[in-house]
C-alpha cells in the first residue's frame, strides 16, 4: 500500500492521470445494498453511518449517530454483536451474525458482518440476507466439496485453472468466470474461462498492468473478495464524512460494502459488465492472480454464504497452486542441483582451469538452457555455442558489472544497450555472473518471436472524451482482441535459472579464493627462497635488512640482496617488480638471478643495469622493474651507485637531518634505448645509507612526497636506525604494498 502522501487529496476528480494515486481505501461511501456503521468499540456508540440507513432500515441517520448500536439494529442484536466482539479468537470467523431487525414494524432477516480496525474502531455492515440459512462452515464445505475433490485430482496447473473457473461459475451463477494470472510486471493473462455459450471468449487474452493500479492490487492482498452487485449503483456517503473521534476519513479496506473507484466502474461499463466479483489468489501472502466474475444480464447479488463458499474455493485453489508450483520448481531445482554438483566437483581439480571446467562436460548450457555461453576467468576467454562477437560480449559484461549485483539478467539487451548493434537472431537476452577482478560467465539466448493477444491495444490505454468545456481521460472502450508481435526478446530467465547461476557463482568465488591462496603460498615460498638467508657481517660497518609482505598476505615483487664480491667490495641493492602474485614472483626470480650474476662477475652498478635492461627486453617481455644498486669500498667508504627508476636512498648523519644520496635517476628496467648513469659519493665514519621500497612511504589517499618527508624526519631523529627499527617507526595500516629496507652504517 502506498504511503498517505502518495495519494491525491480526497474529493479530487479522478481520471487516468491520477487514478494510480486515488485513495480507494477511504472512498467515504458504500455500495447501497447494505448499511455501514462505524462504531466505537469501547462503548458501541455509532460515530458514522451510511446515508442509505433510512432506505434499508427505516431509521433516520440523525436518530442513530451518537447513539448506542442498538438504535441501529435493536437491543437483542446489538447484545449479540457485543458478545461476539468480546469472545476470544478471530472476529472474522464469526461472520456473518444472522440477525432479525425490525424495519417499519416488519421483522426482516439480515447478515451482520463485523471487522475490527486499529484504534478501537468496529465496522458493522448490515446486509439483507439471501440464500440458505443458517449459514455455517459445514454448509460452505458442502457447497464446494465436489469442486475441491476435482481440484485435488488435477494433475497440472491448466486442469486446476479450468476446474476452478467451472466450479465458481456453477456456485455463483455469474455469466463469465475467469482465472486471471499476473506476470512479474503485473500484466494479466486469462488462463481459464467458464462462460455462457454466446459470449465472446477471453481465454488467452492479456491485459496491461495499468488496468489494475498498484493500490488496488494492495487491497486485493488484504481483502480477498470484492463484490459489485450493480455497476450502476449510486454511492451512499458516510455521515459525517470523517470520523469525529479521529478527524479523518475511515479506512474501508476490509468493508465488503466499500464503494469502488469511478474509473473502475467506467472500465466495467465499457466492457458491458453489470455486476462483478473478484476473489484473490495469493502465493505466500502476495497477489498471484484473481478469479474474476462478470455478469452482463443485469445486477447480480450472490448470497453471503455463496460468496463465502467461493472465497473458500479461492483459498483452496491458492494452496493447490502453491503446492503445484513449488512441486514443479522442486523438480527443476533437483535437476539443476545434479548438474551443479558435477561442475562443483570438477572445480576442485586445480590442474584444470575454471574456464575449461565450465565449458567441459557437463557445461554451463546443461545448468541453464541457452544458445551459447562465454567464460572469462583467469585471463582465459572461451565461448561455447552461439554467442556475439568478443567486443559485444565485453560490452554486455560491462553492463552486467554496472548493474551492481552479483547476477544481472535481461531478456531484451536492445533495451539495456540500445547503442550496441546486436543481431537479435543471435543474441537478445543475457544472464551474467559477475566475478572478482572483472571476470565473468555469461549465458546468451537468441530472439524468440512471441505473439501476445491483448484485450484491446495496450499502447492506447486512454481515450480523450469531451465533457462540456472540459476534456478528461477515461478508460479505454475497446476490448477487442489485439495481437502484438514481440520482437528482440529472448525467453525470460526464470527464477530457478537465476538461482542456479547464483549457486554457481558462490562455488566459483570459493574456488577462485582457494586457488588464489594456493598460488600465493607458492609465490611466497618462491619469493622467500630468493631473499638472502643471511647478510654479510662486515668489520667496521653495520648492515641490516628487513622485508615485510603486503597487508592481506599479497605477495609482491620486492627483493633485496647483499653480498661481497671477490675483490672484497660490498654489493647492496633493492628491487621491485610491478604486480603481485606468481607473475611478479616469477619475474623477480629471473631479474634477481641475472643481476646477481652480472654484479658478481665485476660489472659496475650502471653496467649491470644496462645488461639487465637488455636481458629483460629480449627475454622477459613487459617487465617493469625498479632497482637501486650500491657497490661500497669497505676500506675507504667510497660508493658507486646506479638507479633504475627507484626511490633515491637517504644518507643519515647522527643528530642531523637525513638527506637524499647524490644518485642520478634513470628510467626503470624495460625502457627501450636507455643507458644507466653512474653516480659516486662517500660514506664518512658515523654516516649511513638507507635504501627502501615504496611500500615504506606510500599511503592511501596521500601523496608519496608526504611519506618521503616523514621518513626523512624519522631518520633525522634516530641515533641508531636499523632496518627493523625504521619499519616499526614508519608502520601504518594505510599501505597495500610490500615493505623492504636495507641499511648500511659506517661505524
Amino acid at each position: 500500500m502506498p504511503f498517505a502522501e502518495d495519494f491525491v487529496p480526497v474529493g479530487t476528480p479522478v481520471d487516468l492521470d491520477n487514478c494510480a494515486r486515488e485513495p480507494i481505501h477511504i472512498p467515504g461511501s458504500v455500495q447501497p445494498r447494505g448499511v455501514l456503521a462505524v462504531v466505537r468499540e469501547s462503548d458501541f456508540e455509532v460515530r458514522q453511518v451510511s446515508a442509505n440507513v433510512a432506505d434499508l432500515l427505516a431509521r433516520p441517520a440523525e436518530s442513530v449517530l451518537g447513539q448506542h448500536l442498538s438504535s441501529l439494529i435493536g437491543f437483542d442484536e446489538a447484545t449479540r454483536v457485543e458478545q461476539a466482539t468480546s469472545a476470544p479468537g478471530d472476529l472474522r470467523q464469526r461472520n456473518p451474525l444472522e440477525c432479525v431487525i425490525d424495519v417499519a414494524g416488519e421483522p426482516l432477516a439480515f447478515d451482520v458482518i463485523l471487522h475490527r480496525e486499529p484504534g478501537g474502531v468496529l465496522l458493522v455492515e448490515v446486509e439483507i440476507a439471501y440464500g440458505e440459512r443458517p449459514f455455517s462452515f459445514p454448509n460452505t464445505y458442502l457447497a464446494v466439496r465436489s469442486s475441491i475433490d476435482e481440484l485435488n485430482r488435477a494433475a497440472t496447473l491448466t486442469e486446476l485453472y479450468d476446474a476452478t473457473a467451472r466450479s465458481v461459475r456453477e456456485l455463483t451463477g455469474f455469466d463469465r468466470v475467469m482465472v486471471y494470472r499476473y506476470d512479474e510486471q503485473y500484466n494479466g493473462e486469462v488462463v481459464a474461462e467458464a462462460k455462457r455459450d454466446e459470449l465472446n471468449p477471453f481465454l488467452g487474452l492479456h491485459y496491461p498492468a495499468s488496468d489494475i493500479p498498484a493500490q488496488a492490487r494492495a487491497l486485493y492482498e488484504k481483502n480477498w473478495l470484492r463484490l459489485i452487485d450493480d455497476v450502476g449503483y449510486t454511492p451512499s456517503p458516510l455521515l459525517p464524512a470523517v470520523d469525529p473521534d479521529r478527524g479523518e476519513p475511515t479506512d474501508l479496506t476490509h468493508a465488503t460494502l466499500r464503494s469502488v473507484s469511478p474509473i473502475h466502474i467506467e472500465y466495467l461499463q465499457n466492457m458491458g459488465v453489470q455486476a462483478s466479483m473478484s476473489i484473490s489468489l495469493l502465493r505466500h501472502g502476495r497477489l498471484w492472480g484473481l478469479i474474476a466474475c462478470h455478469h452482463y444480464a443485469g445486477p447480480h447479488l450472490p448470497p453471503f454464504g455463496t460468496r463465502a463458499a467461493a472465497e473458500f474455493l479461492g483459498s483452496t485453489l491458492s494452496l493447490r497452486l502453491v503446492d503445484q508450483f513449488e512441486d514443479e520448481q522442486l523438480h527443476k531445482r533437483l535437476a539443476a542441483q545434479a548438474v551443479l554438483s558435477k561442475l562443483t566437483a570438477a572445480t576442485l581439480d586445480d590442474s584444470e582451469s575454471l574456464t575449461a571446467v565450465l565449458l567441459g562436460a557437463p557445461d554451463l548450457l546443461d545448468l541453464v538452457p541457452a544458445d551459447g555461453a562465454v567464460v572469462n576467468i583467469g585471463g582465459e576467454y572461451q565461448a561455447l555455442g552461439s554467442v556475439p562477437p568478443q567486443d559485444a560480449v565485453a560490452a554486455v559484461a560491462a553492463w552486467a558489472r554496472d548493474a551492481g549485483d552479483e547476477i544481472a539478467s535481461s531478456e531484451s539487451l536492445s533495451r539495456e544497450l540500445p547503442d550496441l548493434d546486436l543481431d537479435p537472431q543471435l543474441t537478445s537476452g543475457a544472464l551474467a555472473i559477475n566475478l572478482p577482478d572483472g571476470q565473468y560467465a555469461i549465458w546468451f539466448r537468441s530472439e524468440v518471436l512471441r505473439s501476445v493477444d491483448w484485450g484491446g491495444d495496450p499502447h492506447n490505454k486512454a481515450i480523450a472524451t469531451s465533457e462540456g468545456d472540459q476534456v478528461r481521460l477515461s478508460p479505454r472502450k475497446s476490448f477487442d482482441r489485439w495481437r502484438e508481435i514481440v520482437h528482440r526478446c529472448s525467453e525470460p530467465w526464470v527464477t530457478t535459472e537465476v538461482e542456479s547461476a547464483e549457486s554457481l557463482r558462490r562455488h566459483l568465488v570459493e574456488s577462485l579464493y582457494r586457488r588464489t591462496r594456493g598460488a600465493l603460498r607458492v609465490a611466497e615460498t618462491l619469493q622467500r627462497s630468493l631473499l638472502p638467508t643471511s647478510i654479510p657481517t662486515v668489520d667496521g660497518w653495520q648492515l641490516s635488512a628487513h622485508y615485510e609482505p603486503a597487508v592481506g598476505g599479497r605477495v609482491g615483487g620486492d627483493w633485496y640482496d647483499a653480498f661481497e664480491t671477490r675483490d672484497g667490495r660490498l654489493i647492496v641493492l633493492i628491487g621491485d617488480v610491478a604486480g603481485h602474485g606468481m607473475a611478479a614472483a616469477g619475474t623477480m626470480a629471473q631479474v634477481r638471478n641475472a643481476l646477481r650474476a652480472y654484479l658478481f662477475t665485476g660489472d659496475t652498478p650502471a653496467e649491470a643495469l644496462d645488461r639487465l635492461n637488455d636481458f629483460c627486453l629480449h627475454m622477459v617481455s613487459r617487465a617493469f622493474v625498479t632497482v637501486i644498486i650500491a657497490r661500497v669500498d669497505l676500506g675507504s667508504g667510497s660508493v658507486e651507485a646506479a638507479c633504475a627508476g627507484h626511490l633515491i636512498p637517504y644518507i643519515t648523519r647522527p643528530g642531523q637531518v637525513a638527506v637524499p644520496a647524490p644518485v642520478r635517476l634513470s628510467p626503470p628496467i624495460g625502457a627501450i634505448g636507455t643507458t644507466y648513469d653512474a653516480s659516486t659519493f662517500a660514506i664518512a665514519p658515523g654516516q649511513g645509507l638507507v635504501m627502501f621500497s615504496d611500500g615504506l612511504v606510500e599511503r592511501r589517499d596521500e601523496p608519496i612526497d608526504d611519506g618521503i618527508e616523514r621518513l626523512a624526519e624519522t631518520l633525522g631523529g634516530a641515533a641508531d636506525s636499523t632496518a627493523t627499527w625504521i619499519s616499526t617507526a614508519m608502520a601504518s595500516s594505510e599501505t597495500d604494498d610490500d615493505v623492504t629496507i636495507v641499511t648500511l652504517r659506517r661505524l
